[in-house]
């Protein structure tokens, strides 16, 4: 709710335009500084200050579900047309939904020299389906859409995965950016899981234009350069195959790390420091790009890697590199993996929210024997239901560990079953939040589905469950 009000905000905010959102804000702290105020209060602000009739607009308030957006670009000859639909997917309650307000900022650049094709525009785009037409492009145009994030929506485009590779390059609107690298990255890694193999040049020509870029700041490239989650990899799948997923996405990883090792040495350097620890954006920024050049230097199977990371483990002065560096560790098979989990638990046992690092560390990790640790790890004397972070940290992360949560034989699913009927006991409320893993049963195979349906079942039927989970779990159940 609150995520979403932010979002609808930030709409008006966009559709406005900045000095008279502000006087639409002036407005409303004139009118309602000090009572009990509406959402409907504040839209009528936005209005009356604003000059804007926002009644399309508040449909946002009452209809739930993500837009999505078809977008087609054409150019012929000196003109281009570019072509919107919206589609608002049916939802428990709500099926056939209205067209909704979508604030649309967009952009041309030319593909042959990458430059702008004039300046951003906004559109306001309303009805199910629209055509913009722009006249004077004699070149052919790349379309740069939904920049700064302007609506909340889902883009579905026909950009190829060149057009992707040249925003990567040349888009001067970050989030669009980072947005074509992510699509380029996605549309690859689906492809290497549905067909088995991939061809990964595209992908690895843009990650190294952005490593390379001077103009770019290591905040921006340490997100850009990373690969989607498996996850989120899963969900563009019609059917989720946990296996096929991993491996296109580590054989994009390790492609990655090895066609651009000497890149990842030289930014991972350029990144290390004898300077004492900073909390300031720059600093932040530096460890964070750093430890995303360590996890590729240890993808493309370089000998040293568990050394480089060790290394770093040991001289760290701050969280954030000596989780990194053991995330790295943890995901390996070398002997100093078993070292840095000693370091590190008896180094912080006494400390019971960095303690929670170290089983969710072991919980996320990639490795074929997870599920096993997993399960070993919930008889460590640390480990108890009774602290919902302890029980989050591992329960929870192992349950979002894709891979390893859903192995074949169902024993991650028997496993979460087992812990929620306990910690149902214990804690109602943290227990349902933990269920919704095994809600997801229709996104995978038969086999997958009938073992996960099977212990929402035994969850279900068990005597004296709390109301919590049993709504939970029977929702699940339902659909």
């Amino acid at each position: 709710i609150y995520n979403k009000g932010a979002e609808l905000i930030r709409m008006m905010a966009t559709i406005l335009g900045p000095v008279d959102f502000r006087a639409a804000c002036d407005l409303y702290f004139e009118r309602f500084d000090g009572t009990a105020a509406t959402c409907e209060d504040f839209v009528r602000c936005m209005e009356d200050a604003g000059n804007v009739d926002l009644a399309r607009f508040r449909l946002w308030y009452s209809q739930a579900g993500t837009p999505r957006v078809s977008v087609s670009l054409d150019h012929d000859g000196g003109r281009a047309t570019l072509r919107l639909a919206q589609h608002v997917p049916a939802t428990p309650g709500q099926v056939d939904k209205q067209p909704m307000v979508l604030p649309l900022k967009i952009r041309l650049f030319g593909a042959e020299t990458g430059a702008p094709l004039g300046p951003e525009q906004l559109v306001l785009f309303s009805e199910v389906s629209e055509s913009i037409v722009f006249d004077g492009i004699t070149e052919r145009p790349v379309l740069s859409i939904n920049r700064g994030f302007s609506a909340p929506v889902t883009i579905e485009s026909d950009r190829t995965a060149d057009d992707l590779a040249f925003l990567a390059r040349h888009d001067d609107d970050p989030f669009a950016r980072y947005e074509a690298m992510q699509q380029l990255m996605l549309d690859t890694l689906v492809a290497g899981t549905i067909e088995g193999r991939a061809d990964h040049q595209a992908v690895i020509d843009a990650v190294a234009d952005t490593l390379d870029n001077p103009a770019l700041d290591a905040a921006f490239i340490a997100e850009a350069v990373l690969l989607p989650s498996e996850a989120f990899i899963g969900d563009q799948l019609s059917t989720v195959d946990p296996e096929a997923v991993y491996r296109a996405r580590e054989a994009l990883r390790a492609d990655l790390g090895r066609a651009l090792a000497d890149r990842w040495r030289e930014v991972y350097e350029a990144h290390t420091t004898d300077k004492p620890y900073e909390y300031t954006p720059a600093a932040k920024a530096s460890r964070r790009l750093r430890n995303v050049a360590l996890g590729y230097i240890a993808a493309s199977g370089a000998a040293d890697a568990a050394a480089l990371a060790f290394r770093q483990f040991e001289r760290a002065d701050n969280m954030t590199d000596r989780q990194g560096a053991l995330t790295t560790l943890v995901n390996g098979d070398s002997d100093l993996r078993e070292a840095a989990l000693d370091i590190f638990y008896n180094r912080y046992a006494g400390n019971s929210l960095v303690l929670d690092k170290w089983f969710q560390t072991q919980a996320l990790s990639t490795r074929d024997d997870t599920p096993a640790a997993v399960a070993a790890l919930a008889q460590h004397p640390d480990f108890t239901l009774a602290n919902p972070n302890r029980a989050r940290s591992l329960i929870g992360a192992f349950a979002v560990n894709q891979r390893a949560f859903n192995q074949p034989d169902g024993a991650g699913y028997r496993f979460l079953a087992d812990q929620l009927i306990a910690l149902d006991r214990l804690n109602p409320q943290t227990a349902a939040k933990l269920l919704p893993p095994l809600g997801r049963w229709r996104r995978f195979d038969p086999a997958r589905a009938a073992l996960m349906k099977a212990e929402l079942e035994r969850i279900v039927a068990t005597p004296g469950l709390s109301k919590d989970v049993f709504e939970q779990a029977s929702k699940s159940l339902e659909g």
